[in-house]
């Protein structure tokens, strides 16, 4: 649960909170009112990856010094900094501390320059470029030379994704590029002083700043549900792809449920059928529903995929962030309610893919069984395969032209009221198949947690029990994954028999 700030705690701004306060104000009041407590990101999450991305950054700078003071130490790591700066046999400094006009930062990396200058270096995980990391940078650079000091060069160190892991040892100079982004940090820089007062004042305010929730909300934002409780279940926020000017003018003209949406108001397709069963409490059923799943009659298999794509690259041969297939899952109807389930789970300690391909194509045969996939991943994956491994290329061909994409039938044909505005296969399979259910996953609960579980697994950090306990999670999860294709077959199926008409 948050709880309140000290309340004798004089509000100060970060260069996190900045970045917060200009995405929302309430965001900004809540996270230092209302902080939530302190979760150390968990092993083999972005978070965590990002941390150790930016630690490994420092060996471009040889020699550079840590200023180790806790976040709570501020001006103990200010007074270190500035110590640092004085000598001048220090080349770089990594967390340096400065303060100035109720703002408080931390540097990833300053680098020391010639004639009394220095280097602003932030460090992303990312592979490019982004609005928030300019940001970032501006609010430090603003502190930094309010403290008296000149900034020569600001860079952003990030990933590189030209890079090609040799095995071994990364090279770190490879890994990493050095963007300059000076010139869009200043012309950022040019408003701070405004932003920050504004932002200063909203900190002081007794009162929590009354900003509605919206699309300008970052995704898994801590007070989400602080900020929507008492919203509709027919929120209009819910509507699929509902644009940020769209949910404006509705907002505006007082409309904050999908019921209340009048029929003039322009939706997409699918947004007016999602509308027209909120307000009607029926399905919608189209009469191309019996057609399109017509080929799906008889033997059909279903098929899923897992991939990672860590940010450290792993085996010899790969590149930061490139996606490595590591797990499948086949369920095979037989067309009289027989099922079975095969599955593949790599060996984690060398690259899966070529296993993966191996035993895919030996599982799915060479026939014209239909195969369902629930999105266009499968085939964006067996591409790749069919590139890395030519001499499968032809059996990967068959296999792409077997391909029938359930999500694209779901969504041309058919919306549920328990869809809930989201046609993912967790959504879907439990609206056409009700008592059918995700619950009781352990550890591995999505797809961002399956990479997350074998990124672990293959980087060998955990005890025998733990890899024990994440390979089992992982298949338990994708054979969940097949069978809710299964089951929301079945459910077309029954519809398409009860054609609901609209």
């Amino acid at each position: 649960m948050p709880t309140p700030s000290p309340a004798n705690a004089q509000p100060y701004l970060t260069k996190s909170s900045y970045v917060r306060g200009i995405t929302c104000r309430r965001l900004l009041w809540l996270a230092w009112h209302r902080r939530q407590p302190y979760q150390p990101p968990l092993p083999g999450s972005p978070a965590a990856i990002g941390i150790e991305i930016g630690a490994e950054a420092r060996r471009l700078f040889p020699g550079g010094v840590l200023v180790g003071e806790d976040a709570w130490q501020h001006d103990d790591a200010v007074r270190r900094t500035r110590d640092l700066m004085s000598d001048a046999t220090v080349p770089a400094i990594f967390e340096a501390a400065f303060a100035a006009g109720g703002v408080r930062i931390r540097a990833d990396i300053i680098e020391r320059l010639a004639a009394g200058r220095w280097g602003l270096r932030e460090v992303k995980s990312a592979s490019r470029v982004k609005a928030a990391y300019v940001d970032d940078a501006a609010i430090q650079a603003h502190v930094i030379e309010r403290c008296g000091i000149e900034l020569g060069s600001i860079e952003l160190v990030h990933v590189d994704t030209d890079y090609v892991y040799p095995g071994g040892a990364i090279d770190w100079r490879r890994y990493f590029a050095r963007t300059d982004i000076g010139e869009r940090v200043r012309a950022e820089m040019r408003d701070l002083p405004a932003l920050i007062d504004d932002q200063l004042a909203t900190l002081n305010t007794a009162d929590e700043p009354a900003v509605p929730p919206g699309p300008h909300c970052p995704k898994n934002c801590d007070y989400w549900g602080h900020c929507t409780n008492g919203k509709p279940a027919d929120w209009i926020f819910n509507l699929p792809r509902l644009s940020p000017q769209k949910f404006e003018a509705l907002t505006a003209a007082g409309i904050e449920r999908i019921s209340e949406i009048p029929d003039t108001f322009d939706l997409t397709l699918i947004q007016d059928r999602m509308r027209d069963v909120v307000v009607c409490r029926r399905p919608y059923v189209s009469p191309g529903l019996p057609a399109a799943i017509a080929r799906l009659e008889g033997a059909v298999d279903y098929l899923d995929f897992e991939a990672m794509s860590p940010a450290l690259p792993i085996f010899p041969g790969t590149r930061p962030y490139q996606r490595i297939a590591f797990q499948w899952s086949l369920h095979r109807a037989d067309g009289a309610d027989n099922l079975t389930h095969m599955d593949f789970l790599g060996d984690h300690e060398t690259d899966p893919r070529r296993a993966f391909t191996t035993s895919l194509v030996e599982a799915l045969g060479d026939n014209d069984t239909p195969i369902v996939v629930y999105s266009a991943y499968e085939r964006g994956v067996l591409v790749e395969l069919a590139i890395l491994f030519p001499e499968h290329a032809d059996a990967i061909d068959k296999i792409l032209s077997r391909l029938t994409d359930l999500f694209v039938i779901v969504r041309d044909h058919v919306y549920l009221e328990g869809f809930n505005g989201s046609l993912s296969i967790k959504h879907v399979g439990k609206a056409l198949a009700p008592g059918f259910t995700y619950d009781g996953l352990q550890h591995v609960t999505d797809g961002a947690a399956a990479g997350s579980a074998f990124e672990r697994l293959a980087r060998g950090t955990i005890t025998e029990a733990e890899t024990s306990e994440l390979r089992a999670a992982l298949i338990a999860y994708c054979r969940l994954d097949t069978l809710a294709m299964v089951e929301a077959h079945r459910g077309l199926r029954r519809l398409a028999g009860a054609r609901p008409t609209r």
